[in-house]
């Protein structure tokens, strides 16, 4: 089997509700997909969701990675090969993450397809579903509480709260939603890098009582010792996102133990294959993970659902990325049941027909 050729499109996302967090607002996502057909008559599809704030990448500049440095090199070669094949994109497409992702989801999808297989047995299978979050970007208290209640209602059982520009405030917004939503609910906190040392503090103490069972990379990403300083001063578990970006990242993290969990991004560490690695790092350090996402189609969270499937130690998913995307052309690569991803009972990653 050779690959004949590859097919790389650009896809403008328009969200259904514009949101906030502490580096930004949004209102719609840039995605570009990569469609690899094979002499076998099997075809895998990947999706890049670039993010200039966390991979430093652009829509326009993945697509022309993709077009040019990745498509030369696939046509004529061994999809079922993938080490070889991401090893020999690993330069090419250095400063391009998402486009990694991109074609190693595509060839995990033609390695399920060929093997009959989903992809996350393939992988070992630990689990076959697993919680997602449902995130809420920072609103107003009022709003925000609201917009708990009604996730809520809608079957989600965690929550993952954004905040970051005022401590005392943020810890007020989560109480007040604790206050709302009870007992039973999770909730969590991402600060997306907004807080100093002394503020991260401050929320974790003011929010106490509200039992946040996390807080996500509460100080800049580069500042590595601060965020190790809020791991040792809190109470609860610290989670590095914005910090964690390739390999060395996660050893570096995990030497000094710098964090309590890390938030593994196929988009940000380069797709399944080196998040796996990723995870063996964080396991041998006792790091538990947090398989995350960007505002991507339900084909890549689909990925990153068959690795968090796959590994007993990815105990949390905040894989809400495509619930907001308008006309997903792959919509019902994952199925949402009472707050549980699922995947479908396709083989590969279960992207729908072509």
């Amino acid at each position: 089997m050779k690959i004949t050729h590859v097919d790389v499109w650009k896809h403008e996302f328009q969200l259904k509700t514009a949101y906030a967090v502490a580096y930004g607002e949004f209102d719609r996502a840039d995605n570009v997909f990569v469609r690899i057909h094979t002499s076998g008559g099997k075809s895998g599809l990947g999706c890049a969701a670039p993010d200039p704030h966390v991979t430093g990448e652009t829509a326009v500049a993945v697509h022309t990675a993709l077009r040019d440095e990745a498509v030369p090199r696939l046509i004529g070669k061994d999809p079922l090969r993938l080490a070889l094949r991401m090893h020999q994109l690993a330069k090419p497409l250095a400063p391009y993450p998402s486009a990694r992702a991109a074609v190693d989801m595509a060839l995990h999808d033609i390695l399920g397809l060929v093997a009959d297989l989903p992809v996350y047995k393939l992988l070992g299978g630990f689990r076959q579903q697993i919680k997602t979050c449902i995130t809420v970007g920072i609103l107003p208290e009022d709003e925000t509480v609201r917009a708990s209640i009604a996730f809520c209602k809608q079957g989600f059982r965690a929550l993952k709260l954004k905040g970051g520009f005022d401590a005392e405030s943020d810890a007020q917004r989560v109480l007040a939603v604790r206050a709302a939503v009870g007992e039973g609910i999770e909730i969590r906190f991402d600060a997306n890098q907004g807080y100093s040392l002394e503020q991260a503090v401050t929320f974790v103490d003011r929010s106490r009582t509200a039992r946040v069972s996390v807080i996500e990379q509460p100080t800049p990403a580069e500042q590595l010792d601060s965020l190790g300083r809020v791991t040792r001063r809190v109470s609860i578990p610290v989670m590095a996102d914005e910090s964690l970006i390739t390999l060395r990242d996660a050893f570096r993290l995990a030497r000094r133990g710098l964090v309590d969990m890390v938030n593994v991004k196929l988009m940000k560490v380069g797709g399944i294959a080196e998040a796996l690695a990723v995870n063996a790092v964080a396991r041998a350090a006792d790091v538990e993970v947090m398989v995350g996402c960007m505002d991507e189609s339900a084909i890549s969270i689909a990925a990153g659902l068959h690795f968090a499937l796959a590994r007993p130690n990815v105990t949390f998913a905040d894989l809400d990325g495509h619930l907001d995307l308008i006309d997903d052309p792959t919509a019902g690569a994952v199925l949402l049941k009472d707050g549980m991803l699922i995947p479908n009972s396709k083989p590969g990653l279960g992207a729908p027909d072509p």
